[in-house]
């Protein structure tokens, strides 16, 4: 039974309610500084750590609770007759529940004012102390380092006591929680420089800590011989797929998160109302539309062989028009930052399709990452978006207000297409799109195909290729297939020979300095 809590936390959201409901079952309450100035304000009998100890806080609260008559009375086995000896000859009570979050130290380090004496400072040393002693001793010590937790507990005590199964998960979350802030601790110092008076900090200490948490294993990975399973970054940026709320349809496989990423990454850059369609991890069709039915039938349109059973994300609400248009074709998963009733509706008829709402934002991870055989590349990731004012038109013939809007569209989509990529666009629609061949030229052709399968003309697009044409051969596919107009970085020795053919065949190019790589 409980019969006395410790309680010092730094987040105290939800705390006094806990604490009077402990008190209202009889808990006697522990507490230090704040925490315990918090609950004596507001009517509650609460002992100071100091006053139970006999020995004052000290050096400036660096040393509260690192004290015998603290963690004895934590780490204590009740059932170890000689343990309990101890206690009864140092008149050490038992301390039956320990309620702690740690100092904001992610929170601080985070703020771009902060310095090397703030971060020290908030290093919570007798916090982790309290939380794994507790957790060591779960069998016996009830041990909360979130508040989300706090009703649980107090629903189980209300029944008698907190079962061992729920001590237990408690102890997990714990040892989760101090690992991760012990690992934000590491990650911060071996990202500084020598110099300690300017502290400069490299994006990539010297040793790396991730923390994630798992949300699902899958019934296989990528293929049915692997094993997988989806976690989620305890710091999910705004707006990531992580965020995502499942409405209906089946469990999401490995390969639906990978394809919905690539569809969601893709169709929150937009700004006006678009859809992305997502097959094996490259867009098969990408559009923008005054409604979101215009941007999807014309994304449709691009390739609609590929966008069977494909990913569709939408950057705005999904309404009912827009539903009763989507639902007639196979989808494994729908994307949009909200649904309306009518098109929830309309898809509750289709209960295998997977429908997940996620907020919109345009956050971005702060690393990328890839596993290569023992070891891990680690890079920012590709978040610049080439403003108009950087392009560079490099030939004699100047783009229309059309073609440059067309050139900034494909440019957009060509990011997240595979290398080699080249993709065809006009009027706010992808025309055709030719991804992850070896060859450049080959992805164009392949580009051209896909155009003349779903019987669109290619004359007067615009191209995008994700990196430069190393030779002019590149570039007169691409106009022999229609094309008017062409983005792409430059870079190449030969960048010369490839303006000298645009010139030669009459269209124009802009660079645009960036090099969009995706493999």
């Amino acid at each position: 039974m409980i019969k006395q809590a410790l309680i010092s936390v730094s987040d105290k959201t939800g705390v006094l309610e806990f604490a009077r409901a402990l008190s209202d079952m009889g808990v006697k309450l522990l507490s230090t500084g704040g925490t315990a100035k918090l609950l004596a304000d507001n009517g509650l009998a609460v002992t100071e750590v100091a006053d139970y100890t006999g020995f004052p806080e000290m050096l400036d609260g660096r040393v509260k609770t690192l004290h015998p008559k603290v963690h004895g009375g934590i780490l204590a086995r009740r059932d170890f007759p000689e343990h309990r000896a101890a206690l009864a000859q140092h008149d050490i009570p038992t301390i039956d529940m320990v309620v702690v979050n740690l100092y904001p130290f992610q929170q601080t380090v985070a703020k771009q004012q902060c310095t090397l004496e703030d971060a020290i400072e908030n290093i919570d040393i007798g916090g982790p102390a309290m939380l794994r002693s507790s957790a060591k001793n779960h069998k016996d010590v009830v041990v909360i380092c979130d508040p989300a937790d706090y009703n649980v507990v107090l629903e189980e005590m209300k029944s008698g006591d907190v079962a061992y199964e729920t001590r237990f998960t408690l102890a997990k979350k714990v040892f989760a929680h101090t690992a991760q802030y012990d690992g934000a601790i590491t990650n911060y110092f071996t990202s500084l420089g020598a110099d300690k008076a300017h502290a400069t900090r490299s994006p990539y200490p010297s040793t790396l800590n991730l923390h994630f948490d798992k949300v699902q294993e899958m019934r296989y990975g990528e293929n049915p011989h692997q094993s997988a399973a989806f976690y989620r970054d305890v710091h999910a940026v705004e707006g990531a797929l992580a965020n995502y709320a499942q409405l209906q349809g089946k469990e999401l496989s490995y390969n639906n998160i990978a394809d919905a990423d690539a569809a969601w990454e893709c169709v929150k850059t937009f700004d006006d109302h678009a859809c992305v369609i997502i097959k094996h991890a490259n867009p098969c069709g990408v559009a923008t539309g005054v409604t979101p039915l215009e941007a999807y039938v014309k994304a449709h349109q691009t390739d609609p062989t590929s966008a069977f059973g494909g990913i569709i994300a939408f950057n705005c609400e999904l309404d009912g028009f827009t539903a009763e248009a989507v639902v007639k074709q196979f989808v494994e998963v729908l994307i949009a930052p909200a649904f309306s009733e009518e098109a929830k509706r309309i898809f509750s008829t289709k209960q295998n399709v997977r429908l997940l709402q996620i907020p919109l934002g345009k956050g971005i991870n702060n690393h990328d990452f890839k596993r290569v055989g023992g070891g891990l590349l680690v890079q920012a990731p590709d978040a610049k978006n080439v403003q108009r004012e950087e392009l560079r038109i490099v030939t004699k013939k100047q783009p229309t207000p059309e073609q440059m809007a067309d050139m900034m569209f494909a440019w957009r989509v060509a990011k997240f297409v595979k290398s080699n990529a080249i993709v065809f666009c006009a009027k706010g629609m992808t025309m055709g799109v030719g991804a992850g061949q070896m060859s450049r030229i080959d992805s164009a052709r392949i580009a051209s195909i896909k155009a003349q399968h779903a019987k669109l003309s290619l004359v007067g697009t615009a191209v995008a290729s994700d990196a430069f044409f190393p030779f002019r051969d590149g570039l007169d596919v691409v106009v022999d297939a229609g094309a008017t107009c062409v983005i792409q970085p430059g870079g190449s020795m030969r960048d010369q020979e490839v303006i000298d053919a645009a010139d030669e065949r009459g269209v124009v190019m802009v660079y645009t300095g960036t090099r969009h790589f995706r493999h």
